[in-house]
C-alpha cells in the first residue's frame, strides 16, 4: 500500500499529486484484480466447485487482503499510527469514512428494517445522511483545525483540565464499545455463513482479519484498509439488487422502478390481509397467546400443573414399554420446563408477547407504504397510536443525526486530511459515497418483499428452497417457518424473517448464483471490518493518548505510546468479542444505542465548545455527565436485555411513548441546559481558552 517511512518522508517528500496518482493506480488496480476474481468464482462454481468451498475462498482471499494492508502499512511514528500521517486526499479519506461509516447496521440491517417497518425505516435513511450535514458544517472543519489526535484532546485542551478529558474518554469508550460488539456480532454471522463453523468459532476468525491492520498500522493501515473495503462492499451491495431489478422490472436502475414495485406490494398486501389462510394462522397463534396469558393468571398452579401431566406421561410411556426414542422425547420435554416461579413467570411472559405479536396482520408488520400506525382522524387509540408512532420516527432522526456528528470514530477522521479545506471536501465525498447504499437500500427492500410475497408465500413445505434450512441452521431467531395452521402451505404469518439476513440472504432469494452470495457475504465482512478497525483504534487512541500519556505520564516517548495503544487494542478486541458472543440485542439496537450515547454525552459539549466562549470546565463536566446518565438510566429500565442484566423488575415506563432505541432525545437536551446554566453560575474560561476558540473558529478557516 502506498506509503513513506518517516526517513523518507524528511529526505524524499512526495509532492501530493504524485501521491494521489500513485493512490489511483494501486486502486484501480485492485478494482480489477477484484473483478477477475469474482468472474474467475463464477466460473469455477459453473464446473462445479462446491459451495463451501467458494465460502472458504472469499473469507479467506478478503481477510489476507486487509491483512496484507495491515502489514505493509506497519508504523510506531505517533502521527502515522493516530491520524494517517494527515495525508489522506480528501476523495480518499471520503472513501475510507464511508466504509468506517457503512458498518454491519448499514451493510446488513439498514435494508431488513425497512422490509419489516416500511417507512418508519426511512428513519434511519434521514438520521444519518442528515447528520452528516451537521459534521460537515458545524464540526469537521473547526476539528482538524484544532489539529490534535482524538476528540478528548479537544476537550481537555478547550475546558482543560484532566476532569473534561476523562469523561471524554468514558463517552469514548461507552459508545465505541457498544458500536464494536454490534461489528463484531455481524462478522460472527458473516463468516458463519460463508463457512459453516460455529456462530462463535467465526467472530474470532473474522476477529484476526481486524486485529492485524489495527494492531499493527494504525490509522494509515485502517485508513488504507477501509478504501479497499468500501470498493468490495459497494460492488457487493449493488450487483444483486440491480440484478433484482432487471429480473422483476427489466430496468437496471433499482431506484427508478422502487415506486412501481410498491405498488405491486401494497396491492398483494390487501389480498393478503383477506386471505383466509391468514385468518387461520392469526387465529391459530393468538390462541397460543391467550393459553400463556391463561398460565400467567396463576404461575404457581399452571407450573405445578404441568410438571406434574409432564411425569405422568413419563410413566404411563414407560409402563406401556414404549419407544426408547417416545420416553427419551417425554423426559426431555420434562426436564425443560422451568426450574421455578420466577423462570416460568419470565419465559411464559415472553412466549405470551411473542405469539402475541405474530398473531397480527401481514406478521406483524405494517403497510410498507403506511408512515405511521394508527390513524390521525380514527378513534381514540387509533389517534394515540399515530401520536406515538410519529414521535417515536421524529425522535429517531434527532437521535441519529446528532449522534451522528457526535461519533469519536467518524469526528477523528478529520484529523488526517492535509488541510481544513481537504477535511470539509471529504465530508462532502463521504455523503456522495454512502448516498449510493443508502438510496439504495430502500428499493432493495421493497424488491425482497415482492420475492418473498409473490414467489415464497404460497409455496408448499416440501419444496422450500434450501436456503431457509441454512438460514434456520445458522440462528433460528433469524428465520423460522412453521406450519402452524397445517395446511403444508407457507403463509406469511408462519413466516419469521429478522432484520440481518435480508440483504445477506438477498442473492438465494432471487435465485442467484451461490457466488454473488459469497461476495454480498464478503461486502458485509467489509463492511463490519472497516467499521471495527476504526472503533477498536479509537478506544485504544483514547486510553493509551489521553488517559496515559495526557494524565498519567506526559514524559513517556511516542514509541510507548503507540506499543501501548496495540496491546490494549487486543484486550478490547477480545473483551468486545466476549460480548458479541452473547448476542446480547440485535445489530440496529446496539448501533442505535451508540448514537444515542455520543450524541447525550458528546455533541453538546463539541458544539459549545467551539461556538460559545463562555463554556467551561464545570458545564461541560455537568452537561457530559447529566446527558449520558439520563440516556443510560432510561435505557436501562426499558430494554429487555439492559434490563435483565441489571435486575429491573419493574414494569417498563415509556416516557411519553419513546422506545429505548431514541434515549438520547432527553439527554441531548439536559446536555445542553447543563452546559448552559452551570457555564453561567461559575467563572468563565481564562484567557489561553477564549484564544483558542476564536484561533480554532476565525483565522482562515476554510484555508489551506
Amino acid at each position: 500500500m502506498p506509503q513513506t517511512t518517516p526517513s523518507q518522508a524528511r529526505t524524499e517528500p512526495e509532492s501530493p499529486s504524485a501521491f494521489r496518482q500513485q493512490l489511483h493506480r494501486v486502486y484501480g488496480w485492485y478494482a480489477g484484480g477484484f473483478a477477475v476474481f469474482v468472474v474467475g468464482l463464477a466460473l469455477l462454481e459453473q464446473m462445479g466447485l462446491a459451495r463451501h468451498w467458494i465460502g472458504y475462498i472469499f473469507l479467506i482471499a478478503t481477510v489476507l487482503l486487509y491483512a496484507s494492508i495491515g502489514i505493509m502499512s506497519r508504523t510506531n511514528n505517533a502521527t502515522e499510527y493516530y491520524v494517517a500521517g494527515r495525508r489522506v486526499p480528501a476523495i480518499y479519506n471520503g472513501m475510507a469514512t464511508g466504509a468506517d461509516w457503512m458498518s454491519a447496521a448499514s451493510f446488513i440491517s439498514l435494508a431488513g428494517t425497512l422490509y419489516l417497518t416500511g417507512y418508519a425505516g426511512l428513519a434511519f435513511v434521514m438520521g444519518w445522511t442528515g447528520g452528516y450535514c451537521l459534521v460537515a458544517l458545524f464540526l469537521a472543519p473547526y476539528l482538524r483545525k484544532f489539529g490534535q489526535f482524538t476528540i478528548p484532546d479537544f476537550l481537555g485542551d478547550r475546558f482543560g483540565g484532566h476532569w473534561p478529558r476523562l469523561l471524554g474518554v468514558l463517552a469514548t469508550l461507552l459508545c465505541s464499545f457498544t458500536y464494536v460488539v454490534a461489528q463484531i456480532y455481524g462478522v460472527g454471522l458473516i463468516t458463519t455463513r460463508l463457512t459453516g463453523v460455529a456462530f462463535e468459532l467465526g467472530i474470532f476468525l473474522g476477529l484476526g482479519g481486524i486485529l492485524v491492520c489495527s494492531f499493527l498500522g494504525g490509522m494509515r493501515a485502517v485508513t488504507w484498509t477501509q478504501v479497499a473495503q468500501y470498493i468490495v462492499l459497494v460492488v457487493a451491495y449493488l450487483i444483486p439488487v440491480v440484478w433484482l431489478s432487471v429480473k422483476q422490472t427489466g430496468t437496471p436502475v433499482p431506484t427508478a422502478v422502487y415506486g412501481y414495485q410498491l405498488e405491486k406490494i401494497t396491492a398483494r398486501e390487501h389480498q393478503l390481509l383477506n386471505d383466509p389462510k391468514e385468518q387461520e394462522v392469526i387465529a391459530a397463534f393468538k390462541a397460543k397467546a391467550d393459553a400463556y396469558a391463561d398460565k400467567l393468571k396463576d404461575v404457581p398452579t399452571a407450573l405445578a400443573t404441568e410438571r406434574e401431566a409432564a411425569k405422568q406421561h413419563v410413566l404411563a410411556l414407560k409402563a406401556a414399554q414404549a419407544p426408547t426414542t417416545e420416553i427419551a422425547q417425554a423426559e426431555k420435554t420434562l426436564a425443560s420446563l422451568p426450574r421455578n416461579v420466577e423462570a416460568a413467570q419470565q419465559r411464559w411472559t415472553h412466549a405470551q408477547a411473542s405469539y402475541a405479536a405474530k398473531a397480527q396482520p401481514l406478521a406483524n408488520m405494517p403497510r410498507h407504504e403506511q408512515a405511521f400506525a394508527g390513524d390521525p382522524n380514527g378513534l381514540p387509540e387509533a389517534r394515540e397510536a399515530f401520536e406515538t408512532s410519529r414521535n417515536n420516527f421524529l425522535a429517531l432522526v434527532f437521535c441519529l443525526t446528532v449522534g451522528t456528528a457526535a461519533l469519536p470514530h467518524i469526528l477523528t477522521r478529520t484529523y488526517t486530511t492535509p488541510s481544513v479545506r481537504q477535511a470539509r471536501h471529504s465530508v462532502t465525498w463521504t455523503l456522495l459515497f454512502i448516498a449510493v447504499l443508502y438510496f439504495t437500500a430502500p428499493a432493495l427492500a421493497v424488491m425482497v418483499k415482492y420475492e418473498v410475497l409473490h414467489t415464497l408465500v404460497g409455496t408448499p413445505f416440501g419444496q422450500l428452497p434450501i436456503w431457509i434450512k441454512q438460514w434456520a441452521a445458522v440462528e433460528p431467531n433469524l428465520l423460522s417457518i412453521t406450519d402452524i395452521n397445517h395446511d403444508g402451505i407457507v403463509q406469511l404469518g408462519e413466516m419469521h424473517i429478522g432484520t440481518d439476513i435480508i440483504v445477506l440472504a438477498t442473492p438465494e432469494i432471487a435465485g442467484l448464483p451461490y457466488v454473488i452470495s459469497g461476495m454480498v457475504a464478503a461486502g458485509g465482512l467489509a463492511a463490519a471490518l472497516s467499521t471495527a478497525d476504526g472503533l477498536l483504534l479509537t478506544i485504544a487512541s483514547a486510553l493509551s493518548h489521553d488517559v496515559y500519556f495526557k494524565m498519567i505520564d506526559p514524559k513517556a516517548r511516542t514509541s510507548q505510546q503507540v506499543m501501548l495503544s496495540k496491546m490494549l487494542l487486543l484486550l478490547v478486541a477480545l473483551a468486545a468479542a466476549y460480548v458479541a458472543v452473547q448476542k446480547p440485542a440485535d445489530i440496529l439496537f446496539l448501533v442505535s444505542a451508540a448514537f444515542s450515547f455520543a450524541a447525550a454525552a458528546l455533541f453538546p459539549v463539541l458544539t459549545l465548545g467551539i461556538f460559545w466562549q463562555r463554556a467551561n470546565k464545570w458545564g461541560a463536566i455537568a452537561g457530559m455527565v447529566g446527558g449520558l446518565g439520563i440516556t443510560i438510566y432510561y435505557m436501562a429500565v426499558t430494554q429487555p436485555w439492559l434490563r435483565s442484566l441489571f435486575g429491573v423488575i419493574a414494569p417498563v415506563e415509556l416516557w411519553w411513548g419513546i422506545q429505548p432505541i431514541s434515549a438520547g432525545i432527553f439527554g441531548v437536551p439536559i446536555g445542553f441546559l447543563l452546559v448552559i446554566v452551570v457555564s453561567l453560575l461559575t467563572p468563565p474560561p481564562d484567557e489561553r481558552t477564549r484564544e483558542l476558540v476564536e484561533h480554532i473558529r476565525y483565522p482562515r478557516l476554510f484555508k489551506d
